[in-house]
């Protein structure tokens, strides 16, 4: 019998993280879920066991490396080493620089860049050994722009892409696929439509569609590798 297949998100909300979870489990991959939040584990174990495969759910800190090795460690033991990583955790603050406290902006750059070097090394030794695997960094459009009152989230975000390309070119040439994904507008999540009770549906990224391109950048050949693409709605200015 073939060894398991094995995806593992890091940073599951009621978007981006559980569709991905749903999406890879259609593909027959077990998949593991980890976030702060236990609801939002909930919710994203049941999309995953939606396709009848096996799932774990791990309450994980990403900003802490011991609770990232543990939640690795969890993982390689149920599970078996991960094939897939979606590092999809966050912080997202709205304020000017003299505003931000330095504790503030500490956390907001490990949620953004810190905690994804972190996984990401949890993950790399299995993939080298079995000379493929694919790593994928949800960015956004503070990636490329640092716009006033961002700073929170744009430096974590320009760190996570260029972790993204260093690791690319480190270990593409050994088989693993890294890529880093621009989301460039909101993702149509309960809480967006909350905040904008008025938008129209599409202008809202759709969690599905996004994690449908997850998943064709996982099955993208070897030769014809994307490492970094941009996703928005149609009418979304850029």
């Amino acid at each position: 019998m073939s060894p398991q297949r094995v995806a593992a998100v890091l940073g599951v909300g009621p978007g981006i993280g559980t569709a991905v979870a749903r999406r890879f489990g259609r593909e027959g991959f077990a998949v593991a879920v980890m976030a702060r939040s236990a609801e939002a584990l909930a919710a994203a174990r049941a999309a995953a066991a939606e396709t009848g495969g096996r799932s774990v759910a791990i309450q994980t800190d990403a900003t802490d490396p011991a609770s990232v090795a543990t939640a690795f460690e969890h993982v390689r033991s149920e599970l078996g080493p991960a094939e897939v990583l979606i590092y999809n955790a966050g912080a997202f603050h709205i304020a000017g620089i003299l505003d931000i406290a330095p504790d503030l902006f500490e956390q907001s750059w490990k949620a953004n860049c810190f905690g994804a070097f972190l996984a990401a090394q949890q993950v790399l030794s299995d993939m080298v050994q079995r000379r493929r695997g694919t790593i994928i960094f949800t960015g956004a459009t503070a990636s490329l722009r640092g716009s006033a009152n961002f700073a929170c989230l744009a430096v974590g975000k320009f760190g996570l892409r260029a972790l993204a390309q260093s690791m690319a070119r480190e270990f593409g040439p050994q088989g693993i696929h890294v890529a880093h994904v621009v989301i460039d507008g909101p993702v149509d999540t309960p809480r967006v439509r909350g905040l904008m009770p008025n938008r129209p549906v599409d202008t809202l990224l759709a969690p599905d569609e996004i994690a449908e391109t997850y998943w064709q950048l996982h099955i993208q050949p070897a030769s014809a590798w994307t490492h970094e693409c941009d996703l928005r709605p149609s009418v979304e200015k850029f």
